[in-house]
């Protein structure tokens, strides 16, 4: 049983050198925002490209992180994981798109009739 949280264990508290390449990350992040912020004068386009700039930049530096190794592995894990999924052909999604419309209409109706009738218990019962 201790097999199974193997990953538990080892992924233990983080390293200073860790803690500040979260801390530069985040001021990568924020330095996009402020210049953003800042640069008003600027064209649109360009004021975006600083915050994409900073937003790649922090995920850079977070990637070379132990946290940012487990995100690189998790991300590839769902990706082998995806190839595995046997997608729906376009007529399976289809016909499943219309159960779903219908179901919905039918329980749209149920419903509006059940608040009908509620409706008309309640006016009864108050005698208006």
């Amino acid at each position: 049983m201790d097999w199974m949280n193997s990953k538990v264990e080892q992924s233990g508290g983080a390293s200073a050198g860790d803690i500040a390449k979260y801390v530069l990350a985040l001021l990568l992040v924020a330095a996009g925002v402020a210049a953003y912020i800042y640069f008003d004068q600027w064209a649109g386009p360009l004021r975006a490209l600083v915050v994409v700039a900073g937003l790649v930049l922090g995920a850079g530096v977070f990637l070379v992180t132990a946290k940012g190794a487990q995100t690189r592995e998790f991300l590839s894990e769902s990706r082998f994981e995806l190839r595995k999924v046997v997608w729906p052909t376009r007529q399976e999604a289809l016909r499943t798109t219309w159960v779903v419309m219908i179901a919905v209409a039918v329980l749209s109706l149920l419903l509006a009739g059940f608040d009908l009738v509620i409706q008309a218990a309640v006016k009864y019962l108050l005698g208006r």
